[in-house]
Order: structure tokens, then C-alpha cells, then sequence
């Protein structure tokens, strides 16, 4: 890791405190270091819990904050060390920037379990110093929690992959279920929703939306290529669905019943947890005891599923639906992202929003 020598002093939108308005902000970035990548933000996803930490919904912000986990950029310079990545090429960086690399996570390749995980904002590195996001015109990553966005594949379109694409990814990959022929339910139509419906598919499966409302019924359908969509209010539909369905990937960020969608499961089904939500949920468990079925949950991917889905989505001309914004536009993205106003996930222009003093 680099030091404070010549530190580059760089402006990022920050949240200043837990109203989660974002505003500019300068502050220093570490000299590259034998194994860091410096990179030029192209653009940046914005992701539900860049919400949720802006507005410390959680409890455990750290102001100011610079959000951002979907960021795509252009290498600029890189360490003596650093034998992935050469100037020039187009990088993409997730929610993980460091780990301890010596426990059982980080050494079968699934580092996002590491106990010592360093995000890549809202956290402290090991000397101290804050790690701030990519809603910032530069940052410095380790060249391990770098991948390589394939070429042909628009970086926007790149940037929600990182971290809501390789959400769904992978657990369809780690539990099985990537093989064609299942059933499966996507509970929730939102950012991560979408991808879920997108990668499914290409996967070979029969896909069902899972929805509060029927608003997103044509889109889901027609747009995105579900197979059916069944609002959850709707008790007929749901019991039609009983016991046909081998996994649920539920999205939805909100505390909500659970005892609604596990009845919807077969024999050994299995509920996917995907939605960061801060209080407990409930269910009776003979629901779970009487099809032997699972609850489970899955955070984000490793590095090496996130370089997996990247070629996957490529060669299955899987897109995400995105609004590209300015960084100015941020605080309205925000808002709008609150009352679920996005389809399907807003995307910042920060190359384009003029950040460099």
C-alpha cells in the first residue's frame, strides 16, 4: 500500500452527515503503490446502500463519506508490482478494496467473507487513513480487488454489474443453480431485481416476478423477458404458485413477512437473501421443517465471480436498463431512488460531470 508522499488531492461528492446530502468535497488520495492501480473514474453506479449509508441507516456511518461501490474507470498509472492491469486499460472496482488474504475465506477465493474486509468506502484502512467511494473524479485500489471490463461492453453498462449483477450471479453459481431447467422466483424489481430476471434467463430458467404492486408487469414481461408476474397481494395467483419453484431470490431492502413467499418453494427450495435490511425478519418454522427448504443469504461475489459474470453477461449481451445522471443531479437521484422512481438503476457520469479542479 502506498504512503501520504505526494498524495494527490482529488474532489469527490460527499455525505456530511446523516441527512445523506451529498456535496462537493476534497480530500487526498495515497501515492500508487507497488501493487495499486490508479484509476480515472469514468462513471459509477448508484446502489440502495450507498443509500442506506449516506443516511446512516445502519448505524455505523463515518462522515464525510464519498459513497460509490460501481465504479468504472480508466488506468492511469500503475505500481511496480502490478502485473494485471496496464495503462489505458478499462478497470471496474466493487465494495471490497482489502483483506487480510490469510484466512479460510481469502484463501478459497471468497475473500467478501473475510472477517477483516475493507470496504471501499465508509471504512478505515490499516494505517488509519478512510477509504472514500467512487463518486470522486480518481481513486487507488490494490490491484487484486481490480477486474478488467471485457472489451465491447460500454462502461455504464458495466458499472451496476459490479455490484448488482454479481449479487445475483453469485449465489446461482455457488448453490447450483446455474443450470438451465429450474424454476425461480426474483421477489423484488428493482436494481438488483432486474439483473436477477436478466441473468436467469440467460441461465435457462423459467423466471418468476415477485411484486407488491402490478406497475412493472409490462416491463418485466415485455422488457425484461420474465416468464410470468404474479403481485403478491393477490392470494389465488400466489397459491397457484405453491411448491413450484426451486429458489427465490429476494432483493426487497425493507423488512417484510417472509411467511408470504416460503410456501411458493419445492421440497429442498431455497430462499436467497439478497436485500440489506436492518431489523429482524420472522417466519414460522415449520415452513421451513416441513419441505426441508433453506434460508440462506449470499453477499455480493469474489473477485473471481465478478471476473466470471463480467464474460458471462458479455457473451450473453446481458445489459442493465440504466438512467445515466451528472454528479449534480445526485441528491435528486437519491430521492428518487428512495420512492423506487428508477429503471432500473441510475448511473453517474463523473468523467462527464467535470469533478478535476
Amino acid at each position: 500500500m502506498g504512503t501520504e508522499k505526494n498524495e494527490r488531492v482529488i474532489t469527490g461528492w460527499a455525505a456530511k452527515d446523516p441527512t445523506g446530502v451529498l456535496s462537493p468535497y476534497s480530500y487526498s488520495l495515497r501515492e500508487t503503490g507497488e501493487e495499486d492501480v490508479y484509476i480515472k473514474v469514468q462513471c459509477c453506479g448508484i446502489c440502495h446502500s450507498d443509500l442506506h449509508q449516506a443516511k446512516n441507516d445502519l448505524g455505523m456511518s463515518h462522515y464525510p463519506m464519498v459513497p460509490g461501490h460501481e465504479v468504472v474507470g480508466e488506468v492511469v498509472e500503475v505500481g511496480s508490482q502490478v502485473s494485471k492491469f496496464k495503462v489505458g486499460d478499462r478497470v471496474g472496482v466493487g465494495l471490497i478494496v482489502q483483506t487480510c488474504r490469510n484466512c479460510h475465506p481469502c484463501r478459497s477465493e471468497e475473500e467478501q467473507y473475510c472477517s477483516k474486509k475493507i470496504w471501499s468506502y465508509n471504512d478505515v484502512y490499516s494505517d488509519g487513513k478512510p477509504t472514500q467511494g467512487g463518486f470522486a473524479s480518481h481513486t487507488v485500489v490494490d490491484q487484486k480487488f481490480v477486474v478488467k471490463i471485457p472489451e465491447g461492453m460500454p462502461s455504464e453498462q458495466a458499472a451496476p454489474l459490479l455490484c448488482a449483477g454479481v449479487t445475483v450471479y453469485s449465489p446461482l453459481k455457488h448453490f447450483g443453480l446455474n443450470k438451465s431447467g429450474l424454476k425461480g422466483g426474483i421477489l423484488g424489481l428493482g436494481g438488483v431485481g432486474h439483473m436477477g430476471v436478466k441473468i436467469a434467463k440467460a441461465m435457462g430458467h423459467h423466471v418468476t416476478v415477485i411484486s407488491s404492486s402490478d406497475k412493472k408487469r409490462v416491463e418485466a414481461l415485455d422488457d425484461l423477458g420474465a416468464d410470468e408476474y404474479v403481485v403478491s397481494s393477490n392470494a389465488e395467483k400466489m397459491q397457484q404458485l405453491n411448491d413450484t419453484l426451486d429458489y427465490i431470490i429476494d432483493t426487497i431492502p425493507v423488512v417484510h413477512p417472509l411467511e408470504s413467499y416460503l410456501p411458493l418453494l419445492r421440497m429442498n427450495g431455497m430462499l436467497i437473501l439478497n436485500g440489506v435490511i436492518g431489523v429482524p425478519l420472522q417466519f414460522l418454522t415449520p415452513m421451513i421443517m416441513l419441505g426441508r427448504k433453506s434460508i440462506t443469504g449470499t453477499f455480493i461475489g469474489s473477485m473471481k465471480e465478478m471476473e466470471e459474470m463480467l464474460q458471462f453477461c458479455n457473451e450473453k449481451e446481458i445489459t442493465s436498463q440504466i438512467e445515466i445522471v451528472k454528479m449534480d443531479y445526485i441528491n435528486e437521484a437519491f430521492e428518487r431512488l428512495e420512492k423506487n422512481d428508477v429503471r432500473y438503476r441510475f448511473v453517474v457520469d463523473v468523467q462527464g460531470s467535470n469533478l478535476d479542479p
